[in-house]
């Protein structure tokens, strides 16, 4: 199905002022209601799922859009709203710790058991957003709801039926070469709080992964790994190896090769079924040798279980 088709002309809205981000959600679910009448009768409970899921994990996505959403146990039907504001407002990136200027909100409301259809809408916005730049900068200067209505319904978005890798791996990783030193690498690992980062060549064939473990199985003795039992160990300067090479030793060193990987196709049961029995708490998403964007153990509850 389209991702045209979930949307209603009379809820793509061009004249929504707001100084933050918060008016401008208040602001669409009063106009939604003004038209949806069983969208009304629930419009304070709506009001509360969406801005208590606001404070939990800000749903901006950079390139100046934000998704807004909620799923709502007394709400049966999927309302999906856009506004395109003249005067952008100020909101946290998802997945960053930096603010965006966001003068795009699509905000979605769905039924609570309509996990699925939401995750699928939210990755149907998010291919706008990466792969038809040129459609944000039209539906930005759209001067009405049609306009925006006609821009989004040529551009032919497919909402596909299956959860896949390609709706839940993070894009925003940025992947490692193997002539990053251990120092550089550490200090990435402390900065963007990940445990792990792909490692890829010049032309972005992924090669493998660092992670943590790497760092510090690098900082120990050899001959620890031999042992069970280090209590008796009270001399000697600890990871004194690594403080002495961190800025010589490199990626090529140290990285593992043939980390697990799916492609882009790959079903949420697979990967779940991955993390499960095999341990991992990252999967690569590779396809033909290319790197395209890394899941972790957490997305699927905070994209998933927690959307």
């Amino acid at each position: 199905m389209k991702l045209s088709s979930y949307l209603d002309a009379k809820f793509l809205f061009t004249d929504i002022v707001a100084d933050t981000k918060e008016e401008v959600i208040k602001q669409m679910i009063d106009k939604i209601s003004e038209s949806d009448k069983k969208f009304a009768m629930v419009k304070k409970d709506i009001e509360k799922a969406v801005m208590d899921r606001e404070e939990e994990i800000p749903t901006a996505i950079g390139m100046g859009i934000a998704i807004p959403h909620a799923r709502v146990e007394c709400y049966d039907d999927v309302v999906v709203a856009m506004a395109t504001l003249k005067k952008p407002v100020k909101s946290k990136v998802a997945t960053f710790n930096n603010e965006d200027d966001v003068d795009i909100f699509v905000l979605i409301v769905a039924a609570s058991l309509k996990n699925k259809v939401m995750l699928k809408l939210m990755s149907g916005i998010t291919k706008i957003a990466l792969r038809k730049a040129h459609l944000l900068d039209e539906i930005r200067n759209a001067s009405n709801s049609l306009d925006i209505y006609h821009i989004i319904k040529s551009s032919d978005i497919e909402i596909q039926d299956r959860i896949t890798a390609e709706d839940i791996m993070n894009t925003d990783i940025v992947p490692v070469k193997t002539s990053d030193t251990l120092e550089e690498v550490a200090r990435r690992l402390t900065i963007e709080n990940v445990t792990g980062f792909p490692v890829v060549d010049e032309r972005g064939n992924f090669l493998g992964e660092i992670t943590e473990r790497e760092l510090i199985e690098y900082g120990m003795p050899k001959y620890t790994s031999l042992l069970s039992d280090l209590s008796f160990m009270t001399v000697g300067e600890p990871f004194e190896e690594y403080f002495k090479n961190e800025k010589t030793v490199t990626v090529q060193e140290l990285y593992r090769r043939n980390p697990i990987s799916v492609d882009r196709k790959a079903s949420i049961m697979e990967i779940g079924f991955l993390m499960v029995t095999k341990g991992n708490t990252r999967i690569y998403v590779v396809e033909k040798g290319k790197y395209y964007g890394m899941i972790i153990r957490s997305y699927l509850i905070q994209k998933v279980l927690h959307i």
